[in-house]
């Protein structure tokens, strides 16, 4: 799995959890919708640390506490 996919995985995991839409996440961190849609769908060969740090904060969440997950493990990613 790359990076990115487990990154928009994540996002979706903590979306389902706070019961928080997408257009909620789209409001809150200033991404446009297709910059969000991008991201989500594993559009982006690498999505920059603005809007990864945009996408934590709007959770609510610090980014130790989101990138804390088996997800980000280096033996479940693919690092180009």
């Amino acid at each position: 799995m790359t990076l990115n996919q487990a990154f928009a995985i994540r996002v979706r995991e903590l979306l389902k959890d706070k019961k928080m839409s997408q257009y909620k996440l789209e409001q809150e961190t200033g991404l446009y919708h297709s910059t969000m849609n991008a991201i989500l769908n594993n559009k982006v060969k690498a999505s920059n640390f603005k809007s990864v740090a945009l996408i934590v904060k709007a959770l609510n969440m610090t980014l130790a506490d989101f990138f804390n997950s088996p997800i980000f493990e280096f033996d479940n990613l693919e690092i180009e």
